[in-house]
């Protein structure tokens, strides 16, 4: 645990020189191809976020409607629809925003046009890497269920699958403090209630979870129905929007609650035995535009 730091900092520096050496990238995505697009072999998180990029930039229209074009996000996990459905979301006049889990804290995606003249804090348990950007984000170290910002302070909170880890074993795989080693199914409704705190009257949480048949793994839990509706109940919102998206077929698409009720979850740290139409981590997601 106490090379954690030196770990994702070694990390961070091999994927910042794939980042930035076209070189490095080209080769990094071919041997993702040549070794059959199997998710989290060498080179799919460079594939991936190349990916996630060119939708974000390029393609991001295709999220208008209800239907995602064919193949798409094959053999990827669920950031590929997770990420184009906040930013299709994402209001002009969300200036102010936390990302609570540090999920943007990419290069692919700090370094986007839709980022650039807005002020971007992070809050995470834990140091993943700083990226250095003329308009860098703020980096706070914090606990969600007790973030230190005043009340309503933020423009919109995006909180792309971290919730599945409040109150579980997070010393797996993100800090290395003990305390953090804990086992509380309904911890995410605190965070839910700090999140809705920061957040000012009118605006947006944006929430995505993995989503189906209940189970906990440990380092985190799948969201069912009843999940949900908690969560729904402690935010109150004034408005709300709910989408679903499940990886069948070999693709991502838009789909219902019904649809993805059973979906299950493929965990690479602890299962073995890929297959070919196993997802490469959560079958079915859901996405939450929750208006204070």
């Amino acid at each position: 645990m106490k090379n954690l730091f030196w770990v994702r900092e070694t990390k961070a520096f091999i994927k910042n020189m794939m980042v930035h050496s076209l070189l490095l990238k080209n080769s990094g995505i071919l041997l993702y191809k040549l070794s059959g697009r199997r998710p989290w072999s060498l080179g799919y998180s460079i594939y991936k976020y190349n990916f996630i990029r060119d939708i974000l930039e390029n393609r991001l229209n295709v999220f208008d409607g209800k239907i995602l074009p064919a193949h798409y996000g094959f053999r990827m996990d669920e950031r590929v629809v997770e990420y184009p459905w906040f930013f299709s979301r994402l209001k002009p006049h969300e200036l102010i925003i936390l990302d609570a889990g540090s999920i943007l804290n990419h290069y692919e995606i700090l370094s986007l046009q839709y980022l650039r003249n807005r002020k971007l804090y992070i809050s995470t348990l834990f140091y993943e890497g700083i990226h250095c950007f003329e308009n860098m984000p703020s980096y706070t170290y914090e606990d969600l269920r007790d973030l230190s910002y005043q009340d309503e302070f933020f423009d919109a909170v995006v909180c792309i699958s971290t919730l599945e880890h409040i109150g579980m074993d997070n010393t797996f795989l993100y800090t290395p403090d003990l305390k953090k080693k804990e086992n509380d199914k309904y911890a995410y409704l605190e965070a839910v209630k700090e999140l809705k705190r920061v957040i000012k009257k009118g605006r947006a949480l944006y929430l995505t979870m993995p989503y189906g048949r209940y189970k906990n793994h440990g380092w985190f839990q799948v969201f069912d129905k009843e999940m949900v509706r908690r969560l729904v109940q402690q935010f109150a919102p004034s408005q709300m929007s709910e989408v679903y998206f499940k990886y069948e077929y070999h693709q991502w698409n838009y789909s219902h609650q019904e649809a993805c009720q059973d979906g299950y979850y493929f965990d690479i740290h602890k299962q073995k035995g890929y297959n070919k139409i196993s997802p490469a981590a959560s079958e079915s997601v859901i996405c939450l535009e929750l208006i204070k």
